[in-house]
Order: C-alpha cells, then sequence, then structure tokens
C-alpha cells in the first residue's frame, strides 16, 4: 500500500450550470426544498464534517444570485467564480484555481450542487472506507431494476444483466495529482470524474451511498426530494 504524508480533505462544488433541463428559468442549485436552497443544503453538511479542511464553490462567471443569498459561512468556503462550458471543465479550473493552497496527495471531493440529499454518515463513511486507498472511489447505489438498452427510436434493442451495475453519485474522491492529470488528458468529455480515473487505467471503488443522494434533473425529481427531507 502507498505511504503518504498526512493528507487533507478538500471539498469542490460545482455549481455553473444554468438547470436548462429542468424548465424552470433559474440554476438549479438555487432551487429550494423546505425554504433553503439546494446549495445551501449541501454546503451545510460538508460544514459539519470535521474531516473537511477546505469548501470550494465553482459559480458561472456571471453568476449574479449567489450573493443575493446571504449565507452566514464558517472560514472553510470560498467561492470562486471559474465555471467552464463543462462541469469537467469548471473542476479543473478549480483545481488550477486552489493549486497554491493544496499539496498533490490531498483529497479532493467533487459534490454535485444538484444532490442536496447527501448524508453527512455517507460522506464521512467514503472518506474513512477510501483515506489511505491507492485510487480512491465515489459514491453510488446498486441499481435494483431491471435495465433495457434502446436504439434511436427508442426500441429496446438489449436488456443487460444488472448483476454487478451501480448508479454513480457524488461525492467522488480522488487526489489532486492523480485528478487534475485525469481530467486534462482525457480524450472528449467525462462524465465523471471517476470517467476520467478510469481512463488512467485506474479502478475507483464503489462505496454504496444512499437513495436520497440522486441528481435532481426534472420537474418531478423535485417532488420526490421533497418528499424525503423532511426539514
Amino acid at each position: 500500500m502507498l505511504k503518504f504524508p498526512m493528507a487533507k480533505f478538500h471539498i469542490i462544488i460545482p455549481a455553473a450550470g444554468s438547470g436548462s433541463r429542468m424548465g424552470l428559468g433559474q440554476p438549479k442549485q438555487y432551487l429550494k426544498i423546505h425554504k433553503k436552497t439546494f446549495i445551501e443544503r449541501v454546503i451545510r453538511v460538508f460544514e459539519n464534517i470535521s474531516h473537511v479542511d477546505s469548501i470550494h464553490i465553482a459559480l458561472h462567471p456571471k453568476d449574479d444570485m449567489w450573493n443575493t443569498l446571504n449565507l452566514s459561512l464558517s472560514s472553510k468556503v470560498s467561492t470562486h467564480y471559474c465555471g467552464g462550458d463543462s462541469r469537467a471543465k469548471t473542476v479543473l479550473n478549480t483545481l488550477e484555481t486552489i493549486k497554491k493552497h493544496t499539496d498533490e496527495n490531498d483529497w479532493i471531493l467533487v459534490h454535485d450542487a444538484a444532490r442536496p440529499g447527501i448524508q453527512e454518515k455517507d460522506v464521512i463513511h467514503l472518506i474513512e472506507t477510501l483515506k489511505n486507498d491507492p485510487v480512491g472511489g465515489l459514491l453510488a447505489y446498486p441499481i435494483a431494476d431491471t435495465i433495457k438498452k434502446s436504439d434511436k427510436e427508442d426500441r429496446v434493442i438489449d436488456s443487460p444483466v444488472r448483476d454487478h451495475l451501480w448508479q454513480a453519485q457524488t461525492p467522488q474522491m480522488y487526489r489532486y495529482r492523480m485528478l487534475t492529470e485525469a481530467l486534462k488528458s482525457f480524450n472528449g468529455i467525462p462524465t465523471d470524474e471517476s470517467q476520467a480515473i478510469e481512463s488512467l487505467g485506474m479502478k475507483p471503488k464503489l462505496i454504496k451511498g444512499d437513495f436520497r443522494n440522486f441528481k435532481v434533473t426534472y420537474q418531478e425529481d423535485l417532488n420526490i426530494l421533497e418528499h424525503l427531507i423532511t426539514e
């Protein structure tokens, strides 16, 4: 097992998206559940975790909503108007922004702002499980439903065996140097950090998360989450 000096844990929350697929006219991170925005809920979870050394919010350069929230945040939290034209670019821009204050062996945990159902216990479990891992990994949830693969006309062409299939979640946790290299060298745009790490020939570890930690993408998702989160 590789030995590293005492590493710190840094959170990156990409929050530069427009939320266009929901059709609500505002970015998803500013939607509310029980009077709290998604972004605030996510930040509070990480603020409460003693393992976490810093939290970095990556905003769109033209974001004009963040300052209207008037949130009282801990000294752990920094904001950066460095959002790019893709999630991967936003993460890479943030990694570059915090480079001077981060060791190459520090852990980076990337979490979607559109996953306000993240549970503190699951983040702690992720960190404790992977803190000495040579690669890193991510929260994920085993797929229970039968999966169908379709053609361009939405007709079924295959029913993949669901054994060993997982739905990726976040946070996804990798060391600074490895994650930066993976994102810079990836051919195209990775759908998540794990895909970029996999392109280096690495095998990220899957850590079972909570079903509430799903990504809010459509309006009906918001209704479901409102029933799952009670406060």
